[in-house]
């Protein structure tokens, strides 16, 4: 079958070990089942994957992608979770997990095996590239905010680096919830675009706000932390899920932090009842993933290209 893949690890250059070939079908496990892939959306952690973070040279070759929608064994419909336990049958409060490509191969393949337990219907309601968009990126903007973040309906929040999926999906979700959402950017036509999808107002990085926020989601680390941290109201909280700008802040506001009583909270990914949650989110209110383009697989490096160059905003998308 045809896949998109890591054939091997350059953490200066990632996109030297990407191939697109014929990879063997997966293989039949009891328990688990096929899911003819019919979407499948970039994550930041494909390139991940390529530096070789969470994903050893004795893995390779590794199909990547960690999102799908597709139709199952029996014609279902179908959207992929795609948090592995240990097991293969269920995700336990205490077992050991991965992310697909991480142990298992991916979704950029014309088939995907995964645990039965990891596959939820797909509403009517959105398209497969909808929906493929979802149990990555959306899925760690809904537990971030909803879970993590403790924000209520009038809440103020900021959203640093719109633009990205999981910022972009912060700000639609948000606004969507009734939220007061502030966004950044340092691109102008993206600072438009995210006040287009909802958000308040959005401003160059670092810049003051009209007024402290009572969450900030955070995905751009080093660049963007010490504006997060003086961005809260006291008591305040900021939800961390990534730092594409650098994990090692020159400045970490620890004085700030414990002084002004904030709370800093790590996120990662979303459980499968949170999938399931955001999925019935998104169908009943109107709410849809903001696309930035869509791809036939056989098109993928240049995807990829486009992620690492970061012009984007919001998802792209692979269709067989």
């Amino acid at each position: 079958m045809f896949a998109v893949y890591a054939s091997s690890i350059d953490k200066d250059r990632p996109l030297n070990g990407l191939e697109l070939g014929e990879r063997p079908e997966p293989e039949a496990r009891p328990g688990w089942t096929t899911v003819t892939v019919k979407a499948a959306s970039l994550n930041h952690h494909d390139l991940w994957s390529l530096r070789g973070v969470g994903l050893p040279q004795d893995r390779l070759p590794m199909i990547l992608g960690c999102d799908a929608a597709g139709v199952d064994e029996d014609g279902n419909e179908v959207v992929v979770h795609s948090v592995i336990g240990e097991t293969g049958h269920g995700v336990g409060p205490t077992e050991r997990r991965s992310i697909l490509t991480e142990a298992y191969d991916g979704t950029f393949a014309e088939r995907v095996t995964v645990p039965t337990w990891n596959v939820l219907p797909k509403p009517a309601e959105l398209t497969f590239e909808q929906a493929a968009c979802l149990p990555t990126a959306w899925l760690t903007a809904y537990r971030m905010l909803f879970t993590n973040a403790g924000v209520r309906p009038g809440d103020s929040v900021l959203v640093q680096g719109a633009g990205g999926g999981v910022a972009t999906a912060c700000v639609v979700l948000g606004s969507a919830a009734g939220l007061r959402v502030y966004a950044t950017s340092r691109d102008e036509a993206k600072r438009e675009r995210a006040v287009r999808l909802g958000a308040v107002a959005a401003f160059e990085p670092g810049a003051r706000l009209p007024q402290r926020v009572d969450a900030v989601i955070e995905t751009v680390g080093a660049a963007t932390w010490s504006h997060s941290v003086k961005s809260l109201r006291p008591g305040g909280t900021v939800v961390i899920s990534g730092a594409t700008s650098g994990d090692r802040p020159s400045n970490a506001e620890l004085t700030r932090i414990f002084f002004l009583e904030l709370k800093v909270v790590g996120s990662t990914m979303g459980s499968k009842d949170e999938l399931e949650d955001l999925l019935s989110f998104c169908a009943t209110t109107g709410v849809r993933p903001v696309i930035d383009d869509v791809l036939p697989m056989t098109r993928a490096r240049e995807a990829f290209e486009r992620m690492e160059s970061g012009n984007l905003f919001g998802k792209l998308v692979l269709t067989t």
